[in-house]
Protein backbone atom coordinates (compact mmCIF):
# COMPACT_ATOMS: atom_id res chain seq x y z
CA UNK A 1 0.00 0.00 0.00
CA UNK A 2 1.13 4.00 -0.60
CA UNK A 3 -0.58 6.25 0.70
CA UNK A 4 0.49 10.20 -0.02
CA UNK A 5 -0.11 12.58 2.91
CA UNK A 6 -1.00 16.29 1.29
CA UNK A 7 -3.29 18.46 -0.90
CA UNK A 8 -3.79 18.88 -4.27
CA UNK A 9 -3.09 21.92 -4.24
CA UNK A 10 1.02 21.82 -2.88
CA UNK A 11 3.71 22.15 -5.58
CA UNK A 12 5.69 19.63 -3.59
CA UNK A 13 2.37 17.09 -3.63
CA UNK A 14 2.00 17.46 -7.24
CA UNK A 15 5.93 16.61 -8.08
CA UNK A 16 5.19 13.67 -6.09
CA UNK A 17 2.02 12.73 -7.85
CA UNK A 18 3.83 13.17 -11.46
CA UNK A 19 6.23 11.16 -10.38
CA UNK A 20 3.72 8.87 -9.72
CA UNK A 21 2.04 8.83 -12.61
CA UNK A 22 5.23 8.52 -14.82
CA UNK A 23 5.70 5.01 -13.20
CA UNK A 24 2.35 4.15 -13.35
CA UNK A 25 2.01 3.26 -9.84
CA UNK A 26 -1.14 3.40 -7.78
CA UNK A 27 -1.56 5.51 -4.33
CA UNK A 28 -3.68 6.54 -2.23
CA UNK A 29 -3.83 10.75 -1.61
CA UNK A 30 -4.36 11.09 2.17
CA UNK A 31 -5.65 14.68 2.34
CA UNK A 32 -3.95 17.13 5.12
CA UNK A 33 -4.18 20.41 4.58
CA UNK A 34 -1.75 22.54 6.92
CA UNK A 35 -3.50 26.12 6.36
CA UNK A 36 -6.66 24.48 6.91
CA UNK A 37 -8.49 26.14 10.14
CA UNK A 38 -8.75 22.67 11.83
CA UNK A 39 -4.88 22.45 11.65
CA UNK A 40 -2.99 19.18 11.25
CA UNK A 41 -4.85 15.70 11.48
CA UNK A 42 -3.99 14.26 14.78
CA UNK A 43 -1.07 11.89 14.80
CA UNK A 44 0.66 14.24 11.09
CA UNK A 45 3.74 15.17 12.98
CA UNK A 46 4.38 11.44 13.67
CA UNK A 47 4.74 11.18 9.95
CA UNK A 48 6.27 14.80 9.34
CA UNK A 49 7.65 16.81 12.26
CA UNK A 50 7.74 20.00 10.81
CA UNK A 51 3.94 19.75 9.80
CA UNK A 52 4.83 20.29 5.78
CA UNK A 53 3.68 18.25 2.89
CA UNK A 54 4.16 15.88 1.90
CA UNK A 55 4.70 12.33 3.39
CA UNK A 56 4.71 8.97 2.18
CA UNK A 57 4.07 5.63 3.86
CA UNK A 58 5.13 2.80 1.62
CA UNK A 59 4.75 -0.67 3.52
CA UNK A 60 5.05 0.86 6.94
CA UNK A 61 7.95 2.92 5.48
CA UNK A 62 7.68 6.47 6.18
CA UNK A 63 9.62 9.12 4.22
CA UNK A 64 9.49 12.77 4.02
CA UNK A 65 11.33 15.77 2.17
CA UNK A 66 10.34 16.38 -1.54
CA UNK A 67 13.88 15.13 -3.51
CA UNK A 68 14.21 11.70 -1.10
CA UNK A 69 10.37 10.98 -1.81
CA UNK A 70 10.68 11.53 -5.53
CA UNK A 71 14.50 9.59 -5.42
CA UNK A 72 12.52 6.73 -3.40
CA UNK A 73 9.60 6.12 -5.89
CA UNK A 74 12.87 6.42 -9.10
CA UNK A 75 14.71 3.63 -7.56
CA UNK A 76 11.59 1.46 -5.80
CA UNK A 77 8.97 1.13 -8.75
CA UNK A 78 9.26 -0.01 -11.98
CA UNK A 79 8.39 1.92 -14.59
CA UNK A 80 10.07 4.80 -16.64
CA UNK A 81 13.64 5.66 -14.99
CA UNK A 82 13.39 9.08 -13.97
CA UNK A 83 16.76 10.05 -13.71
CA UNK A 84 19.46 9.88 -16.37
CA UNK A 85 22.92 7.35 -16.78
CA UNK A 86 25.26 9.77 -16.60
CA UNK A 87 27.35 10.85 -13.63
CA UNK A 88 27.42 14.34 -14.29
CA UNK A 89 24.16 14.58 -15.61
CA UNK A 90 22.48 13.19 -12.33
CA UNK A 91 24.58 15.75 -10.09
CA UNK A 92 23.12 18.40 -12.66
CA UNK A 93 19.66 16.78 -11.69
CA UNK A 94 20.07 17.20 -8.19
CA UNK A 95 21.61 20.76 -8.77
CA UNK A 96 18.57 22.06 -10.38
CA UNK A 97 16.10 20.13 -7.77
CA UNK A 98 18.21 22.02 -4.90
CA UNK A 99 17.68 25.32 -7.12
CA UNK A 100 13.77 24.81 -7.20
CA UNK A 101 13.46 24.29 -3.51
CA UNK A 102 16.02 26.79 -2.44
CA UNK A 103 14.75 29.50 -4.82
CA UNK A 104 12.34 29.42 -7.31
CA UNK A 105 9.94 27.69 -4.96
CA UNK A 106 9.54 30.97 -2.28
CA UNK A 107 10.13 33.57 -5.13
CA UNK A 108 8.34 32.56 -8.36
CA UNK A 109 5.01 30.58 -6.03
CA UNK A 110 4.71 32.76 -2.69
CA UNK A 111 6.59 36.34 -4.01
CA UNK A 112 4.96 36.73 -7.13
CA UNK A 113 1.83 33.82 -7.84
CA UNK A 114 0.30 34.52 -4.46
CA UNK A 115 0.04 37.68 -4.43
CA UNK A 116 -0.80 38.17 -7.95
CA UNK A 117 -3.09 35.44 -8.36
CA UNK A 118 -4.14 33.65 -5.54
CA UNK A 119 -4.78 36.97 -2.92
CA UNK A 120 -6.97 38.57 -5.62
CA UNK A 121 -8.46 35.06 -6.33
CA UNK A 122 -9.67 35.15 -2.01
CA UNK A 123 -10.43 38.79 -2.08
CA UNK A 124 -7.25 40.07 -0.91
CA UNK A 125 -5.37 42.76 -2.16
CA UNK A 126 -1.37 41.85 -3.59
CA UNK A 127 1.54 43.10 -2.11
CA UNK A 128 3.00 45.00 -5.61
CA UNK A 129 6.42 45.82 -3.17
CA UNK A 130 6.78 42.28 -2.68
CA UNK A 131 6.04 41.37 -6.30
CA UNK A 132 8.39 43.71 -7.20
CA UNK A 133 11.58 42.51 -4.77
CA UNK A 134 10.60 39.29 -6.48
CA UNK A 135 11.32 40.02 -10.10
CA UNK A 136 15.02 40.00 -9.45
CA UNK A 137 15.33 36.87 -7.99
CA UNK A 138 13.07 35.49 -9.96
CA UNK A 139 15.00 36.48 -13.29
CA UNK A 140 18.43 35.05 -11.32
CA UNK A 141 16.15 31.59 -11.16
CA UNK A 142 15.26 31.69 -14.54
CA UNK A 143 18.64 32.86 -16.26
CA UNK A 144 20.36 29.93 -13.77
CA UNK A 145 17.80 27.39 -15.05
CA UNK A 146 18.30 28.79 -19.22
CA UNK A 147 21.98 27.71 -18.15
CA UNK A 148 21.87 24.46 -17.73
CA UNK A 149 18.54 23.47 -19.96
CA UNK A 150 19.72 21.15 -22.09
CA UNK A 151 18.69 22.40 -25.71
CA UNK A 152 18.79 19.10 -27.42
CA UNK A 153 15.41 17.55 -25.84
CA UNK A 154 11.73 18.52 -25.02
CA UNK A 155 12.77 17.54 -20.95
CA UNK A 156 15.34 20.20 -18.60
CA UNK A 157 18.14 17.21 -19.31
CA UNK A 158 17.27 16.60 -22.33
CA UNK A 159 14.89 13.83 -24.12
CA UNK A 160 14.02 12.19 -20.70
CA UNK A 161 11.89 13.29 -18.10
CA UNK A 162 13.42 13.46 -15.02
CA UNK A 163 13.07 14.20 -10.96
CA UNK A 164 13.93 17.71 -11.77
CA UNK A 165 10.76 17.86 -14.42
CA UNK A 166 8.23 16.91 -11.63
CA UNK A 167 9.16 19.06 -9.41
CA UNK A 168 10.10 21.95 -11.91
CA UNK A 169 6.90 21.42 -13.93
CA UNK A 170 4.26 22.19 -10.94
CA UNK A 171 6.18 25.30 -9.67
CA UNK A 172 6.55 26.71 -13.05
CA UNK A 173 2.80 26.05 -13.97
CA UNK A 174 1.99 28.53 -11.25
CA UNK A 175 4.52 31.12 -12.38
CA UNK A 176 3.59 31.39 -16.17
CA UNK A 177 -0.14 32.26 -14.55
CA UNK A 178 1.57 35.72 -13.95
CA UNK A 179 1.91 38.45 -16.29
CA UNK A 180 5.34 39.12 -14.59
CA UNK A 181 6.25 35.97 -15.95
CA UNK A 182 5.89 36.67 -20.13
CA UNK A 183 9.47 39.00 -19.84
CA UNK A 184 11.37 37.19 -17.68
CA UNK A 185 10.33 34.06 -19.75
CA UNK A 186 10.83 35.79 -22.75
CA UNK A 187 14.65 36.38 -22.08
CA UNK A 188 15.41 32.27 -21.41
CA UNK A 189 14.16 30.81 -24.84
CA UNK A 190 14.99 27.37 -23.82
CA UNK A 191 13.64 27.29 -20.60
CA UNK A 192 10.43 28.80 -22.40
CA UNK A 193 10.44 25.54 -24.91
CA UNK A 194 10.51 23.16 -21.61
CA UNK A 195 7.66 24.74 -20.32
CA UNK A 196 5.27 24.95 -23.23
CA UNK A 197 6.70 21.08 -23.67
CA UNK A 198 6.15 20.12 -19.89
CA UNK A 199 2.85 21.72 -19.59
CA UNK A 200 0.81 19.88 -22.26
CA UNK A 201 2.84 16.18 -20.90
CA UNK A 202 0.11 13.57 -20.48
CA UNK A 203 1.45 13.27 -16.26
CA UNK A 204 1.32 16.90 -15.69
CA UNK A 205 -1.94 17.31 -17.07
CA UNK A 206 -3.01 14.50 -15.13
CA UNK A 207 -2.56 15.73 -11.43
CA UNK A 208 -3.50 19.66 -13.18
CA UNK A 209 -5.62 20.89 -10.34
CA UNK A 210 -8.01 24.10 -11.28
CA UNK A 211 -8.04 27.06 -8.75
CA UNK A 212 -12.00 25.43 -7.70
CA UNK A 213 -10.15 21.87 -6.65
Amino acid sequence: MLELYGASYSVFVRAVRIALEEKGTPYTLVPVDVFGTEGLPPGYLDLQPFGKIPALVHDGFTLYETAAILSYIDETFDGRSLHPNGLRERARMVQILSILQNAAYSTLVWDIYVERIAKPREGEIPDEVKIASGLGPARTVCNALEAITDSDGPFILGDQITQADCLAAPIFSLFAETEESKPVLAQTPRLSYWLNHILRHPSVLATNVTPSG
